[in-house]
C-alpha cells in the first residue's frame, strides 16, 4: 500500500483552533466523528500508522498535570507521522520568573504548526494564540472547557450504546453526576450534547452545582435518582479536592452515601445505558467499583476512543483547512 493510499480522506473545516465548542455545530460535529472513524480502522492495522501529518509539527504545551490527554495527544501526532515537542512547566524556565509570553515565542522559534494546551488559568489558549501563527487546540483551561474529552465520551456513546440509532442523540438523556462546579468536562459535554440534541442533566452537592449551567437549558438537581432516570449515558466525576476551598463538603463519608454512583442507579436509567467517567478516577468514592468494572461501563473506551478523535482533530485543522 502507498503512502497516498492510506491517507483519510480530508474533512474540510472552517475551524482554525479548538478553543471550545461553543461554535461547532452539529454538521462539524458529525464530520468530524467520520473522520475519526478513518483514524480507528487506522489503529487497528498492524502498522498504526499514516503519513496523513508528515512535515506537520505539533507542539504539547502541559502547564498542567495530565496522564490521558497528553498521552493520546502524543499518540495521536506520532500515528500521523507528524513531529512532535514536548513542553512541561515544570522545571522549566518560568519557574526561574520567565513570563508566559516569552516561554511562548521561545517555543515559538521551533516553528510548530499547531500547540495542544493546557493550562490552569480559564482563557490562556487563546491569549496564546494571539502570540503565534500556530493552530490551537484547548486540552483543557481551568475550569472552562475541554473539547476534546467531550467529543471522545460523546463518540464513544455513539459507538457503544446498543439501543436504537446510537449517532442520533434526540431524546437521549446524559446524566453528570459529582463536582459539576470545577468540571471543565462538564461545561464541555453540556455544550456539546446538547447542541447534538441530547437532553443534560447535572447533579452533585449544592455546593458543587453553578448556578449559571441552569441558564444554559441543562437540569440541575441534588438528587442522583432523579438524575438517573431514564438516563442513556451516566457520567460519574471525581471530587476536584486540588481546587477545593474548605467547607465545600460536609464530609467524604456523606458524599459517597449521597453522590456515589452505583448499580442500584443504572437500574432507573435505560436498559441500555452506559456508565462513563472520564479520569482519573477515584474508586468507590465517587462511582462504585463493581460498577466501574461492569459490562455496562464504557470508561476504557473512553481513553481508547480519545486517540481517533483527537487524530482526526489534529488532522482537520491542519490539512482540512487546505
Amino acid at each position: 500500500m502507498t503512502g497516498a493510499e492510506q491517507l483519510p480522506p480530508a474533512t474540510s473545516t472552517r475551524h482554525r483552533h479548538l478553543f471550545d465548542l461553543k461554535d461547532w455545530s452539529k454538521d462539524d460535529v458529525t464530520a468530524l466523528f467520520e473522520t475519526a472513524d478513518v483514524m480507528g480502522e487506522v489503529m487497528q492495522r498492524t502498522i498504526k500508522k499514516v503519513p496523513a501529518l508528515q512535515g506537520f509539527t505539533v507542539g504539547l504545551l502541559f502547564f498542567e498535570d495530565s496522564t490521558r490527554t497528553r498521552l493520546s495527544f502524543d499518540r495521536a501526532a506520532r500515528a500521523q507521522s507528524a513531529d512532535v515537542i514536548t513542553f512541561s512547566s515544570g522545571g522549566s524556565s518560568l519557574s526561574k520568573g520567565e513570563s508566559l509570553r516569552d516561554t511562548i515565542e521561545t517555543i515559538d522559534a521551533m516553528q510548530a504548526d499547531l500547540y495542544v494546551i493546557r493550562h490552569p488559568a480559564a482563557g490562556a489558549p487563546e491569549q496564546i494564540s494571539r502570540w503565534t501563527d500556530a493552530a490551537i487546540v484547548n486540552a483543557g483551561d481551568g475550569r472552562r472547557a475541554h473539547p476534546t474529552q467531550a467529543l471522545l465520551d460523546a463518540y464513544t456513546f455513539s459507538r457503544s450504546y446498543q439501543g436504537a440509532e446510537p449517532r442520533d442523540f434526540s431524546g437521549k438523556k446524559l446524566a453528570i453526576i459529582g463536582d459539576i462546579v470545577h468540571s471543565r468536562v462538564a461545561r464541555s459535554n453540556a455544550i456539546l450534547w446538547r447542541e447534538l440534541g441530547a437532553e443534560v442533566t447535572l447533579c452533585g452537592p449544592r455546593t458543587l452545582l453553578p448556578d449559571e449551567l441552569a441558564a444554559e437549558g441543562v437540569t440541575v438537581t441534588n438528587d442522583l435518582n432523579e438524575a438517573a432516570e431514564g438516563a442513556h449515558a451516566l457520567m460519574a466525576l471525581r471530587l476536584q479536592q486540588e481546587r477545593m476551598a474548605a467547607g465545600l463538603l460536609p464530609s467524604l463519608a456523606e458524599y459517597r452515601q449521597r453522590y456515589q454512583l452505583k448499580s442500584e442507579h443504572l437500574e432507573l436509567a435505560d436498559p441500555h445505558a452506559l456508565v462513563m467517567h472520564p479520569g482519573p478516577m477515584n474508586r468507590d468514592v465517587e462511582i462504585e467499583g463493581t460498577l466501574a468494572d461492569s459490562e455496562r461501563s464504557v470508561i476504557l473506551d473512553q481513553v481508547r476512543n480519545g486517540v481517533p478523535i483527537r487524530m482526526a482533530v489534529l488532522y482537520s485543522l491542519l490539512v482540512g483547512r487546505r
